[in-house]
């Protein structure tokens, strides 16, 4: 489902320097797998994500997802690969406070202009799915951390992705709520989705749900 085949990816720090961020990486995700990215900060997990998510490219190399040359479209129909196959799941978050919860998790699907029936359901069906529904009006800054997460997880998956991807998703969370995370995932993958963890965090290293570690160092897979 996603290939990543001899990635190289630089970037210019100034006119004389560049920085190797991924070296001769070479990687691949079966549909319904759940893969951990392991590594430090800074050693090339990040730059992963963005680059199956069409964020970035590659310096050489290319990136295949569903036998499509993702690291080859052009931006605007790369907006439209994320916005049809992916969902984002952040450190932070990324939530906007001061709107409600239905507001922030009905954001990805403005541009799309969906009858307001078929934004109800998607709605009802992401809420009720990660337990966030009777929060539904709540203004986000005045909910808890752990309904904040769930919250963006209900917004990564409005537009039923086929593919998730977590950047760090436990840093700001304690044990309890990092294990209530790792029910999410479990539920996930029981509905089929494809789901890739950047991390550092070793609650994820051993977890049964977890189809493969890949351990990742200064750009390069171990």
């Amino acid at each position: 489902m996603i290939e990543l085949n001899n990635i190289i990816k630089k970037y210019e720090i100034n006119k004389n320097n560049t920085l190797t961020a991924l070296d001769g990486i070479n990687l691949s995700i079966k549909e319904g797998e759940l893969v951990v990215l392991k590594g430090a900060s800074g050693s090339g997990k990040s730059t992963i994500l963005s680059l199956i998510a069409a964020l970035s490219k590659p310096t050489s190399g290319e990136v295949v997802v569903d036998d499509k040359r993702v690291s080859k479209l052009p931006e605007n129909f790369a907006s439209d690969f994320r916005r049809d196959n992916i969902g984002f799941i952040f450190q932070k978050y990324n939530l906007i406070n001061t709107l409600s919860v239905k507001d922030n998790v009905l954001l990805p699907l403005v541009p799309m202009n969906l009858h307001v029936d078929v934004l109800e359901d998607k709605l009802k069906r992401v809420l009720e799915m990660f337990h966030i529904k009777h929060k539904e009006d709540a203004i986000v800054k005045n909910l808890s951390g752990g309904e904040q997460q769930r919250v963006a997880i209900a917004r990564a998956n409005i537009n039923d992705p086929k593919i998730i991807l977590a950047d760090e998703p436990t840093a700001n969370l304690d044990e309890k709520l990092s294990f209530s995370f790792i029910e999410i995932l479990k539920e996930l993958k029981r509905r089929g989705k494809t789901v890739i963890v950047a991390t550092h965090d070793p609650l994820f290293f051993n977890l049964d749900i977890v189809d493969k570690v890949v351990e990742i160092h200064q750009g390069v897979i171990s």
